[in-house]
């Protein structure tokens, strides 16, 4: 994939968003109102999936590898890439695939994401402990990933309206 240098600029941007969005959301306890243990709004998403919309799948791909990668150098966890690449990972081949279909709305493109996200994350922890009892847990987060995935794809609808008269959506 060959990129110009302003849509290099644009992922290295997108990148560096979707890192402070992950960074934010870590002074927001989430579990204080839902005491359910690995619950995160996923605002990082957002950009995931403005990039994959605006942006194409191949870019978008490359910000959220990026993005995993550094989250987990700069958090200094590096036990935790696993779980990050693998759930990102599913949740952008879903999001794909169900933006390609042209039946679904960003809302639902995103609440498959967090679905998928899910589902990934639950692998990595089946593959990480080496037995299936993480699988319990997949109902509990699949529940969450409805509000969530529905959240995140609302604003990035409301990026999109916001944006829609930029120079930025028109290049």
């Amino acid at each position: 994939m060959k990129l110009t240098t302003r849509e290099l600029t644009l992922c290295a941007v997108l990148t560096a968003m979707a890192l402070a969005l992950s960074y934010l959301e870590s002074f927001f306890p989430l579990s204080l109102a839902i005491p359910i243990p690995g619950i995160k709004l996923g605002l990082a998403n957002i950009v995931t999936l403005f990039a994959l919309y605006a942006l194409g799948p191949g870019q978008a791909l490359m910000i959220l590898l990026a993005r995993c990668l550094l989250g987990a150098v700069f958090a200094g966890n590096m036990s935790a890439l696993i779980f990050s690449v693998l759930g990102g990972v599913t949740a952008m081949v879903v999001m794909i695939l169900l933006s390609r279909c042209g039946r679904l709305s960003i809302y639902g493109v995103s609440v498959g994401g967090a679905a998928a996200h899910s589902c990934g994350q639950v692998a990595a922890a089946v593959l990480t402990l080496g037995n299936t009892a993480p699988i319990y847990y997949l109902p509990v987060l699949l529940g969450v990933s409805l509000f969530t995935g529905a959240l995140t794809g609302l604003i990035a609808a409301c990026l999109f309206r916001a944006l829609a008269h930029t120079a930025l959506m028109k290049g």
